[in-house]
């Protein structure tokens, strides 16, 4: 990222002052399999014993790409760090995936305009209304 995108932007990751303030203010705890580093502060607040925790987005920041052994750590489910605390994910859970809508990917229902905007004909239980019959 160049500069002046590490200056002013934060929607495609950290600013530089985020950046500064993590380094000063935070103690690095981990990192998940996308790249997403998580932070804790050093000492605690009045809000929460354990300090405030926060993530910096490896790539655009969007709270979905967060898996959710770390969105539990960053809510305060736990305490301990995802790795030490959490049973080993059994061989039927799938894999997280973030929010789709908006790309190829997401779901599309039969009838959706990107899928030709045709559905199946209504059974007998629905009857259109029509605005010149309803006077």
């Amino acid at each position: 990222m160049s500069i002046l995108a590490q200056i002013f932007t934060w929607w495609d990751g950290a600013t530089i002052g985020t950046a500064l303030f993590s380094a000063r203010k935070g103690k690095r705890v981990g990192e998940d399999v996308f790249g997403n580093i998580y932070y804790q502060s050093k000492k605690g607040g009045s809000s929460h014993p354990a300090g405030q925790r926060w993530v910096i987005y490896n790539g655009s920041n969007d709270a979905s790409r967060v898996p959710p052994e770390w969105h539990g750590w960053l809510h305060h489910s736990y305490d301990e760090i995802p790795e030490s605390h959490l049973p080993q994910p059994r061989i039927w859970e799938k894999e997280p995936s973030g929010n789709l809508t908006g790309t190829p990917r997401a779901y599309r229902p039969a009838g959706a305009l990107e899928k030709g905007g045709h559905r199946a004909a209504a059974t007998g239980d629905y009857e259109s209304w029509n605005p010149a019959e309803a006077e």
